[in-house]
């Protein structure tokens, strides 16, 4: 079974909150409980991730509503692998996890989200991620014939 990171309990924590904030500042919805409860767990034992199937059924099941929250696959559809590469250069998978994809657990999945996220190598997180930070240009696009010399004589 794979194995829940901390980060992702807190992810899901703090979608939770932003959801179904305390009405009074102490109460909790029953999901941020179960979540906290399971975080607080792991803060005691000084783990940082904990396997799927060990979370409580309510803990579990509130996580996986913050995990569908969450876009499914790495892909940029740039994908290298289907070039010969052993890791794609868009997304950061390998070419088995590009493949079994499909079929692996939400964990799994945030397992790999995870690695690929700390290794910080694909384009998913430098050329093209930056491009779309800067969103569209302030500069009026000028086709080439405007400009001046350009274009037919």
């Amino acid at each position: 079974m794979a194995a829940i990171h901390i980060t992702d309990i807190e992810a899901a924590i703090n979608y939770w909150r932003s959801r179904t904030p305390s009405p009074d500042g102490i109460v909790l919805a029953p999901e941020l409980r179960a979540l906290g409860e399971a975080y607080a767990l792991m803060v005691f034992r000084q783990a940082d991730a904990v396997d799927e199937d060990a979370l409580p059924p309510e803990a579990l099941a509130a996580w996986l509503a913050w995990y569908d929250a969450t876009p499914d696959t790495p892909c940029i559809a740039i994908c290298s692998t289907s070039q010969g590469d052993d890791l794609c250069k868009g997304c950061g998978r390998t070419f088995d996890e590009v493949q079994f994809w499909p079929a692996m657990t939400p964990a799994e999945k945030r397992g790999v989200w995870r690695r690929i996220t700390l290794e910080h190598t694909a384009w998913r997180f430098n050329r093209y991620a930056e491009r779309a930070a800067e969103g569209p240009s302030d500069k009026p696009v000028v086709p080439p014939t405007a400009v001046q010399g350009a274009g037919p004589r």
